[in-house]
């Protein structure tokens, strides 16, 4: 096997047929990101963007930017540019709320489609490593509906065939795992489901613009996601919701808010939802940090998503090679899959002091994160991350190990965020 060089990397970057996109982020200098898993980085255009709203469309044109501005149809505007990354079609998506608010508002929809389909459904089949805030708010809309409906968690992917039954409503889950970064098979499990009866609700908060993501082709029901991940929309930026077409009509979602009426300034006593998937909108819209999504979504109709799946699928290859040949002699575990087609755009080790470790790399430059248990992730954006930092990296990652520098005492020391 041929020995990697550091030259070997730069050689990738030059061929590298995305690197000029790495030009329309603002990277600091001195750092090696690779947490886009968990906050994108900063598209240039954002700060301009950002200028403009308050200063112009605020400050100068006040109220009138709902009309002049395009404001009202910018829920709408978005989901048609965020369409093409997740297999959708156009006026098939809106950018609103929050990832949690958008799964109860998908996933009480989903109930009440199959209590008049069937009213013995009640069960929710879920993974018990999902990401904690889909089984909460699961967990709190069978509590608040208080008609007998549970959640059911298996331990792994290969135990929700088993768990399907005639008792079960829906199928959530989530398309890549937040710790590990396996990608599921959705058109397996979504038709798994819908051979029992059940309707399938994804999560693709760490699959979109990271992987390609054909919802359509899938035959899923119902999916949900953010955008200050891949798509580097800004921290807490706003997520998106998609609704099959057959099920757009089939019920209101239970936020009904005056956004998602048909006649909002109609003013009417009594709510009328809108058709399509705008009744999924709910309240007034935060302008002001929805506007910056726009500027991560146009970078990405400047690429497709098979090239970045390429670039993506050669820089986590790289990753683990060389954590595995540099760094080998160290208490790792990959818990990533190395099969392609059940990786996302994220690996993940496994180490005894995996915090600590996490801790000293975001020290010495290299912006990782931790999650329990044991876990050290690392993000990888094809936008913008290049291969010569996949080396450097891992350079310093074993320098870390190496040399113990991450039993400092100041390593120990867990930070709210981690």
């Amino acid at each position: 096997m041929t020995t990697l060089t550091r030259e070997h990397c730069l050689a990738l970057d030059r061929d590298d047929t995305l690197r000029h996109l790495r030009e329309q982020f603002a990277l600091p200098e001195g750092v090696i990101y690779l947490d886009g898993n968990s906050l994108g980085a900063r598209p240039r255009a954002a700060a301009e963007r950002a200028a403009a709203v308050v200063a112009d469309e605020w400050g100068d044109g006040l109220i009138r930017s709902w009309n002049s501005a395009g404001w009202f149809e910018l829920p709408q505007r978005l989901g048609n540019k965020l369409a093409p990354l997740v297999g959708a079609g156009q006026d098939e998506v809106v950018v609103t709320d929050t990832t949690s608010i958008n799964l109860f508002k998908v996933l009480a929809a989903a109930l009440r489609v199959q209590a008049s389909r069937d009213p013995a459904r009640k069960v929710i089949v879920s993974e018990s490593s999902n990401f904690p805030t889909d089984l909460y708010i699961a967990q709190g809309l069978a509590d608040l509906l208080q008609q007998g409906y549970s959640l059911k968690l298996v331990d792994s992917p290969e135990q929700i065939e088993a768990a399907l039954g005639a008792d079960t409503a829906v199928l959530m889950v989530t398309h890549v795992n937040y710790k590990t970064g396996e990608m599921l098979d959705m058109a397996r499990l979504t038709a798994l489901a819908h051979a029992k009866g059940a309707l399938a609700v994804w999560d693709l908060c760490h699959s979109a613009g990271a992987v390609p993501v054909d919802l359509a082709a899938a035959g899923a029901d119902y999916a949900i996601g953010c955008t200050y991940k891949y798509l580097n929309g800004g921290p807490g930026s706003p997520a998106f919701v998609w609704v099959a077409p057959g099920l757009r009509d089939a019920f209101w979602q239970p936020l009904s808010g005056w956004w998602g009426h048909a006649a909002p300034f109609a003013m009417e006593p009594g709510y009328r939802p809108r058709s399509g998937v705008a009744r999924y909108l709910c309240g007034t819209q935060p302008i002001t940090s929805m506007a910056l999504v726009e500027c991560g979504l146009d970078i990405y109709a400047q690429t497709d998503m098979q090239a970045l799946r390429a670039k993506s699928l050669q820089l986590t290859d790289l990753f683990i090679t060389l954590v595995e040949t540099r760094c080998g002699h160290h208490p790792l575990e990959l818990i990533t899959p190395r099969e392609h087609g059940r990786r996302g755009s994220q690996v993940s080790f496994a180490h005894p002091d995996g915090y600590a470790v996490m801790a000293n790399l975001i020290d010495r430059g290299v912006i990782g994160d931790y999650r329990e248990p044991r876990i050290a992730r690392f993000g990888f954006t094809p936008l913008y991350t290049s291969f010569t930092e996949v080396w450097d990296a891992v350079e310093v990652l074993r320098d870390v190990l190496d040399s113990g520098s991450y039993r400092d005492a100041r390593f120990q020391i867990r930070s709210t965020v981690t």
